[in-house]
């Protein structure tokens, strides 16, 4: 499978879960897709819970729903940082209104959260924000991925692979899609 030209923005701040944030980088890498990181700042050095790097590319000001087919928000403790910038949680909207693939996994439903995208939307996390979930109107599953049209979830790292499955087909959805006239 090949998705060169697809471009997906990865967010990133401090105290991200490296394999979550990682994993689902390689992966999209591995089929041509290009992954731009997104943080406060361009060109800053943020750290994964166990200390593993990642270079922001762009300012999270810098982010383009037209310049972009696809979102992933990695766990850890960053989405709760991130989801204090309203650019992102504008960002966030924009993504889903316009039915572009966002995959999130573990804590990252915290920025879905504050975007206000989750009401009657099935979805997973970690357990332990399933009652944040629920608050914001989500329907929450105990399983390791699940799909609500163009949103992907997952619970935790060991749940990785059946999360970028989901979400590999959901994007090589909208990229056969995107080609088609309209």
């Amino acid at each position: 499978m090949s998705l060169h030209g697809l471009r997906v923005i990865s967010l990133v701040h401090e105290d991200f879960e490296d394999l979550e944030l990682w994993y689902p980088v390689l992966r999209l890498r591995e089929v041509g897709v290009e992954v731009v990181f997104a943080g406060e700042t361009a060109a800053e050095t943020y750290h994964g819970k166990y200390g593993v790097p990642a270079r922001s590319d762009i300012a999270f000001s810098d982010m383009s729903t037209a310049r972009c087919d696809g979102l992933l928000v990695p766990g850890g403790w960053a989405p709760d940082k991130i989801r204090r910038f309203k650019d992102v949680t504008d960002f966030v909207q924009d993504m889903d209104a316009a039915g572009k693939p966002i995959g999130q996994i573990c804590h990252a439903g915290w920025v879905l959260i504050s975007a206000g995208i989750l009401s009657g939307r099935t979805v997973t996390s970690t357990p332990g924000i399933r009652d944040d979930m629920e608050n914001a109107g989500a329907i929450w599953e105990d399983i390791p991925a699940v799909r609500d049209r163009n949103l992907v979830s997952s619970r935790r790292p060991p749940d990785l692979p059946e999360y970028m499955k989901l979400f590999l087909s959901v994007l090589t959805e909208y990229a056969s899609g995107k080609e088609s006239p309209k």
